[in-house]
């Protein structure tokens, strides 16, 4: 049973954490560190599973086409058929991920609900942080280095800034 938290008209309110997960071992230390560290507040609270499915691509791809040792690239638009297919597939990979997670939980004794979205994982996070009205957000810290951050970005970067709720970012020893 979630606890219920009163706000100041004496209204309940769920509290809710959230977990995005992706297939690195940085999301997967993340979702145990908050089964180690967060028992009593998970156990109490609501716990949900998240993960991004990448976005339909509708940009070109370059494929090479090999000339003696040289190398010509020409674009080649995606057909509908293989967009679907690569949808499929990301969607599967989703769900078997959120399955795994869910299994870890259980292991655990937790009942975890899961959420797949299609999109970016910055801007998909935060808006289900905002939709589901999460109480916290746990991250896991990707490990990259600071010049890689600067020009890629970062989701726990994002999602520090943007969510609309307190974030835990856990960082892999």
């Amino acid at each position: 049973m979630a606890e219920q938290v009163t706000e100041n008209g004496g209204v309940p309110l769920e509290r809710k954490v959230m977990v995005a997960v992706d297939d690195g071992e940085y999301s997967h230390y993340a979702l145990m560190w908050v089964l180690d560290n967060l028992e009593e507040s998970i156990t109490k609270s609501t716990l949900v599973i998240f993960t991004a499915q990448p976005p339909p691509s509708n940009n070109h791809s370059f494929t090479a086409g090999a000339l003696s040792s040289a190398r010509m690239y020409y674009s080649v638009s995606a057909i509908p058929e293989y967009t679907y297919t690569i949808q499929e597939q990301n969607k599967k990979i989703a769900f078997a991920l959120l399955e795994k997670a869910k299994e870890i939980c259980a292991g655990r004794g937790v009942d975890a609900e899961t959420l797949t979205e299609v999109g970016d994982p910055q801007t998909a996070i935060c808006d289900a942080v905002q939709r589901l009205n999460i109480s916290l957000l746990v991250l896991g810290e990707r490990g990259i280095g600071k010049i890689k951050r600067a020009i890629q970005g970062s989701v726990s970067s994002y999602c520090l800034h943007n969510a609309k709720c307190p974030v835990l970012v856990v960082k892999k020893p």
